[in-house]
């Protein structure tokens, strides 16, 4: 589906943004073995909240798949936006807002890497994060098509490691495979934050999108009425990022 859909529009190669997380490095490897890794272009933008091991992770992942990869640290950019802003953010809490200057900022690089060299955009997000909403707008949403959309986070480490199974050695580093997801937008921040265990999410996902399984129903399947009550408002509330996103 990358290899058709990239070449039919025209484009030449494509672009990765590199967290060192598992959703970007399964889609570096989709698009590695769809386009040739000669044709993929990764890009990691740590920011002061990048840990060390996801930067080396996401080089590791890169020099096993045979692809180039670039490194542009966003602190300067993020600390010039943070100044400019504190006349109106001054007397604030730090929150979602302060978090997602840096997915904008990520998102601002990379689309002018896209435009300069004529590589589109793949963007990371999996099926879990883009239906409740974890995702930014206008930053790690940005491009030209989402690999991986429409499958559910479970499925994204199910993926990896069968990609992994298909060679002598791993293709997608066992370190990414075994921490702790995480958007790493603030200090020691991991997807269980705000989310539910992945495991229930996606099995609430599943029933609620594609059975059309009521909130009643997903109650009695023994699912916590609070949880439930949360995936759905979630999803309904998000609906309007979905329609903007790439298909």
């Amino acid at each position: 589906g990358t290899h058709d859909y990239v070449t039919k529009t025209g484009f030449q190669g494509v672009l990765v943004a590199m967290s060192g997380g598992i959703d970007s490095s399964l889609v570096a490897v989709i698009a590695s073995d769809a386009l040739g890794s000669e044709n993929v272009l990764g890009v990691s933008m740590p920011s002061r909240f990048s840990s060390e091991g996801s930067i080396l992770d996401a080089q590791e992942l890169t020099k096993n798949i045979g692809m180039e990869l670039h490194t542009l640290s966003i602190e300067d950019i993020f600390s010039t936006c943070l100044e400019i802003l504190d006349p109106i953010f001054q007397g604030t809490e730090w929150g979602v807002a302060e978090e997602n200057i840096q997915a904008r900022i990520r998102g601002n690089l990379i689309m002018s890497i896209s435009n300069k060299f004529g590589l589109m955009v793949l963007t990371t997000g999996n099926k879990s994060e883009m239906s409740v909403g974890y995702a930014t707008i206008y930053g790690d949403m940005v491009g030209g098509f989402a690999v991986i959309k429409d499958v559910p986070k479970t499925l994204v480490y199910q993926l990896a490691k069968y990609r992994n199974s298909l060679g002598s050695t791993p293709v997608i580093p066992p370190a990414i495979l075994s921490k702790p997801p995480s958007a790493e937008l603030k200090a020691n921040q991991t997807d269980q934050d705000n989310l539910p265990e992945y495991d229930i999410l996606d099995s609430i996902l599943k029933a609620y999108i594609e059975e059309d399984v009521s909130y009643e129903e997903l109650i009695q399947r023994g699912f916590n009425p609070g949880t439930v009550k949360k995936v759905i408002a979630l999803v309904e509330a998000n609906e309007y990022k979905r329609r903007q996103s790439p298909p």
